[in-house]
């Protein structure tokens, strides 16, 4: 979503951060730039012109300089600037009242409001423990109380059942008397929406909040739709008082200018952002966070939870296990592949680490995007089971079949085997060694042979998170910001077309090493 933001931001001040000194004129160059970065970008004019005259005002006062690097105290004042337009503390869903906590969401059609209703539903059942009824108002769309239905079997959340010929008030009414009757804590209303907004549907809207006071009111937008999401969240807001915002396609190509608009515009939360079309692709926002990725950054913290809640824990107890006695064959190196795709692939888990988002493009060039997971794979099972467990039988003929099997060459083949040898002799130097974070470590090894960062702890070998505290995993994030590997802090250094070096293109594991700072 931020990428086109992300590099501009990213070499404006960059540029600052390799200057010792800075002047008036040297500012306001970078935010001239800054501000036609945000405006491209479709962020609302006036957020922009507020935004740009703030940090004008602090980076050309008193403490930067007295600053030891004062392109890096620029860095840091866009940084706050940003999180407090984002909205400083992220909020989440409110269910701080009497049972069963209504929910109602709103929306134009087509933003999303019954796939994201069937994920909040979701989302408090398994996360929170709590019993949710889902209601559609929708008698509009055709077949939209249907895929309710359906979406509440896929989800095994209850669904209000369907009766002809009610209208929407009627229904809200009779939902909320079914959560009382049931024993739910929560009652989500999908409400119906228009192609634009109009004022039967802000009557239908009206009415509805009236009838089931509900205790969190959820506008759905689209984020890929830029200045009309402001607008559109303006006007529901006068008319049903909004508590909250939730953004769609948050991971489609879209500049980013609705959820940087949004909060400062209508002064409501962004609460929620949908990242993918599961079930299950929908996450808090953390201004913070989101700050810190725009600005090249990174983001621990959301790499260290979703690495807690893709690893699975049978296969992880299993392959301590394994990594006791020495053992790690090509099956065990299939899945731990395959763990890596899950937790968002090459471009999620790099885009995540600090400073790494500057390498994205010049690993795309060099041909290392997630498809190489999928040749790995494919080249592992097309292997027999025998030959799985024991790579050593692997001579030239099989490698031709094995080869003709997965679509790849000797080449990719030799690639793959030599990065299995290095996490094997790892393995057998790990022999008989105890602790839950041996796992860690396995996969700490690996995101270094597949060339992402392991010093980190790696990617399942990131601290399991019920074992480390809110502050230790800000605590992570600093101390990577700390060592330059941060936004306009990243370290130029030597490689490809005077970037980044990208160690390991010949004869190595496949994918590049975190670069080493000169």
């Amino acid at each position: 979503m931020f990428e086109s933001l992300q590099d501009r931001l990213g070499s404006i001040l960059s540029n600052l951060t390799g200057r010792g000194a800075l002047s008036e004129k040297d500012v306001s160059a970078a935010l001239r730039e800054v501000r036609r970065a945000l405006i491209e970008a479709d962020v609302a004019l006036d957020v922009v012109r507020g935004f740009t005259e703030r940090v004008r005002e602090k980076a050309v006062g008193a403490d930067l300089l007295k600053s030891v690097k004062p392109g890096q105290m620029v860095v840091k004042i866009v940084h706050d600037e940003l999180v407090d337009m984002l909205g400083s503390e992220g909020e989440t869903i409110d269910l701080n009242a009497p049972a069963p906590v209504v929910i109602m969401m709103a929306g134009l059609q087509g933003s999303g409001k019954t796939t994201t209703t069937g994920k909040i539903a979701k989302r408090l059942t398994e996360r929170q423990g709590k019993k949710v009824l889902m209601a559609s108002l929708d008698t509009r769309r055709p077949a939209a109380q249907e895929q309710l239905r359906q979406i509440g079997e896929q989800t095994g959340v209850a669904t209000l059942p369907i009766i002809e010929g009610q209208g929407p008030v009627d229904i809200a009414k009779r939902a909320v008397q079914a959560g009382k009757l049931g024993g739910h804590d929560v009652v989500i209303l999908d409400t119906a929406g228009r192609t634009h907004i109009d004022e039967p549907l802000m009557v239908e809207m009206a009415d509805v909040a009236k009838a089931a006071n509900p205790h969190e009111t959820l506008l759905v937008a689209d984020s890929l739709t830029g200045q009309d999401a402001v607008n559109l969240a303006k006007s529901f807001d006068e008319r049903i008082a909004l508590t909250g915002i939730v953004l769609t396609r948050m991971d489609g190509d879209g500049r980013g200018g609705a959820a940087l608009s949004m909060r400062a515009v209508t002064g409501k939360p962004i609460k929620l952002i949908g990242t993918g079309e599961k079930m299950d692709a929908l996450e808090e926002f953390h201004p913070k966070r989101i700050a810190d990725r725009i600005l090249g950054m990174g983001d621990i913290v959301s790499l260290v939870e979703k690495a807690a809640e893709t690893i699975d824990a049978e296969k992880a107890a299993a392959m301590t296990k394994k990594m006791q006695s020495g053992k790690f064959d090509l099956n065990d190196l299939a899945d731990q592949l395959r763990q890596m795709k899950k937790m968002g692939g090459m471009g999620g888990i790099m885009g995540m680490m600090p400073g790494m988002g500057k390498m994205k493009d010049q690993m795309a060039a060099a041909g290392l995007d997630d498809k190489i997971f999928d040749r790995q794979i494919a080249i592992i099972q097309s292997m027999t089971p025998k030959e799985r467990s024991n790579p050593d039988l692997l001579k030239h003929s099989r490698k031709k079949r094995i080869a003709a099997g997965s679509g790849t060459n000797a080449a990719e083949i030799n690639k793959l085997l030599k990065m299995h040898r290095q996490m094997a002799d790892m393995m057998k130097s790990m022999k008989g060694k105890k602790g839950g974070g041996m796992m860690g470590k396995m996969m700490g090894g690996l995101a270094g042979k597949m060339g992402l960062p392991g010093g980190m702890g790696g990617m399942g070998g990131m601290p399991d998170l019920s074992k480390m505290s809110p502050q230790e995993l800000e605590a992570l994030q600093k101390q990577a910001q700390a060592a330059g590997l941060g936004g306009g802090g990243m370290p130029k250094l030597p490689g490809l077309g005077g970037g980044p070096a990208l160690p390991g293109l010949g004869g190595g594991a496949g994918l590049p090493g975190l670069p080493k700072k000169k």
